[in-house]
């Protein structure tokens, strides 16, 4: 149920984090778009596991194979099927959790749910699961690239460590120079110190994904119940850890005064534009013209390595001693997946717009 992203470009997954693969359709590719393979396997190499020590330091490859859609290079426009095949399970590590719901985790709403769950590494509430979105993002910024649309998302936050919020401030070419995938240097030693001291503890933190989306046409999004931002923040708040979204001003704008946010419009260069970008490029729920730009917070991951106290599958008191493998800080690795989600969402939106206008 519920397992199919999008309207005309949409995704579907599959698979479990100790299963024998996570995969997944893309359908509604445009055809004959070029498939880098290269750059798919580049994002994700950015959200796989063991890539820094301030990550999970499960060993795998992630190696995306393309079992259809593709031809001589190029989309066919029938469906991309995927997988990546899970190649380093510790599953004996979650042997303990069989039976126990770990605070703040999905095991008991599983449970709830379903009445069964996978409890090793969390089954398909895993953050694994999260490769096929980074595989459909990929295949969506493929066919956005063509049309001049970039999506670029970095760290912003990490605890108590805040980035300016004005991103026009930091060189994007940063980001992948540090673990974090923060634009500021200084911040970022800061914050990868943060997640580290965190980690010898056996505790973990949280912080702020900020997106900035530069070329999107105007027009796009609909102005009733599939607002633009609306859908970019159901998409955001599926993403595993996620907890808040916010765009443009966001929730600055409770204390301001209209004359203080409004953006006032010019004419330049013969097309109309705003003077500020208080909105986050979207008004009434359509795009402007202007970067969309939103912030995207992610709590802790529940998951630590220290005791604490919960009950098991039938009510009875019992301790945690949580093993395995875990990130201290879903942030770095959170990057592309936000990256990914924006991607097919305004892919989605510019081709719904086509269909409605002539």
């Amino acid at each position: 149920m519920h397992n199919t992203f999008g309207t005309l470009f949409t995704l579907t997954t599959f698979g479990e984090s100790h299963g024998e693969a996570i995969g997944g359709v893309v359908d509604g590719m445009p055809a004959g778009i070029l498939i880098d393979m290269e750059f798919i396997q580049s994002e994700l190499r950015r959200r796989r596991p063991g890539q820094s020590h301030i990550t999970t330091q499960r060993n795998e490859q992630d190696q995306v194979e393309l079992l259809s859609g593709v031809f001589e290079g190029k989309s066919t426009g029938c469906p991309i099927g995927f997988i990546v095949r899970n190649t380093n399970q510790h599953s004996a590590d979650y042997d303990d959790l069989r039976s126990i719901f770990r605070p703040s985790h999905a095991d008991f709403t599983y449970t709830c749910k379903y009445g069964i769950r996978d409890h090793r590494g969390g089954g398909r509430s895993s953050a694994r699961i999260t490769i096929s979105r980074c595989v459909g993002g990929a295949l969506a910024k493929l066919a956005l690239r063509q049309m001049g649309v970039s999506i670029t998302a970095y760290t912003s936050q990490v605890g108590n460590i805040i980035l300016d919020r004005d991103y026009t401030k930091y060189d994007f070419a940063e980001i992948e120079h540090n673990p974090v995938r923060c634009p500021d240097p200084i911040a970022a030693k800061r914050m990868e110190q943060l997640i580290g001291e965190m980690k010898a503890v056996g505790d973990t933190i949280g912080g702020v994904v900020t997106c900035v989306v530069k070329g999107c046409p105007k027009g796009i999004g609909e102005p009733e119940f599939g607002k633009l931002h609306a859908m970019l923040g159901a998409a955001m708040l599926s993403i595993n850890a996620a907890k808040g979204f916010e765009y443009g001003e966001g929730f600055n704008c409770a204390t301001a005064r209209g004359s203080e946010l409004n953006d006032t419009f010019i004419t330049e260069d013969g097309s109309i534009r705003t003077v500020t970008n208080h909105s986050g490029g979207i008004q009434g729920g359509i795009s402007n013209g202007e970067d969309i730009y939103f912030r995207t917070a992610f709590k802790p991951t529940a998951t630590i390595l220290q005791e604490q106290t919960t009950v098991d599958n039938v009510g009875n008191s019992a301790t945690l001693h949580a093993k395995g493998r875990h990130d201290p800080c879903v942030l770095p690795r959170a990057v592309p997946i936000v990256e990914a989600m924006a991607a097919m969402v305004i892919l989605d939106y510019i081709m719904l717009n086509k269909a409605t206008n002539s």
